[in-house]
């Protein structure tokens, strides 16, 4: 990893539930020692990419982080295009939707839009996704790049009791995405969380993000699985339109499949 990526990378650490990072902190969070991580700081401070806190002396993203997010929903409209979608999808699931962007070998969080149906809901609170532990990054391991499931292998960190720490275990679960047309997630990443995705794509043609549906798992049953697969569907194909991408007649072919009422009577027999 290059010195410039070990630089940007210090911005994905930011989060709405974690604005502000300290130096200390954020050597720990990063796993690099207090003089490269300062190093490092500097440059991203001089550029605008973030700024101190003049009270707590904690480190924020900068105005340079705004400019450029401004510029790229301007250029390449994204969050705009996936809103009405989201609220549709959460309305009619009655659980959390929330739409994911490829950018290099991460997965970033673009948008989420939570049910107010219940009480108890998944809330989405993370700027990255891991690949192996969560049913967006399998999505993108299965649809997206070939070259992602080398770097998923390389960081197959424990997050619950039912987190693939394999590449055999990975590697089933990007399997059966491509065999259903979803990712999926029973408790990979938070154990009380159960999670379903599709796939997104754009003008190129390629996986570009997922959109996923996170349900609470006490309340995850196959009805509300098979509902919320449906309305999965109809929003990834709702937004890929709207980015101006087609999905490919392999995802379309395994969601026929998935979703006839033939092979919802052979998965609860």
């Amino acid at each position: 990893m290059s010195s410039a990526t070990k630089t940007l990378e210090l911005l994905s650490f930011f989060s709405a539930s974690r604005p502000e990072i300290g130096l200390s902190q954020l050597c720990r969070i990063a796993g690099r020692d207090k003089a490269t991580t300062y190093r490092h700081l500097q440059a991203l401070e001089y550029a605008g990419f973030v700024e101190k806190n003049p009270t707590t002396r904690h480190y924020r993203l900068g105005p340079a982080v705004l400019h450029l997010a401004q510029v790229r929903e301007a250029t390449v409209p994204r969050k705009a295009a996936v809103q009405l979608s989201l609220s549709q999808l959460a309305d009619a699931t009655g659980e959390t939707a929330h739409v994911s962007v490829l950018s290099g070998t991460v997965v970033y969080s673009l948008a989420s839009c939570e049910s107010p149906r219940h009480g108890t809901r998944a809330v989405i609170d993370i700027t990255t996704f891991p690949l192996h532990a969560t049913a967006t990054g399998i999505c993108a391991l299965a649809f997206g790049p070939a070259d992602l499931f080398d770097v998923a292998a390389a960081h197959l960190d424990r997050f619950t009791a039912n987190t693939p720490t394999t590449p055999q275990a990975v590697s089933n679960l990007v399997d059966n995405a491509r065999t259903t047309g979803f990712g999926s997630s029973n408790g990979n990443y938070e154990s009380e969380v159960y999670s379903l995705s599709a796939p997104l794509f754009d003008q190129t043609e390629l996986f570009v993000g997922a959109v996923t549906v996170a349900s609470v798992a006490s309340r995850f049953t196959p009805d509300l699985e098979r509902k919320i697969k449906r309305e999965l569907a109809k929003a990834s194909r709702e937004i890929t339109h709207n980015w101006g991408g087609t999905l490919p007649t392999g995802v379309e072919a395994a969601w026929a499949e998935t979703l006839s009422p033939l092979h919802a009577m052979d998965t609860t027999s």
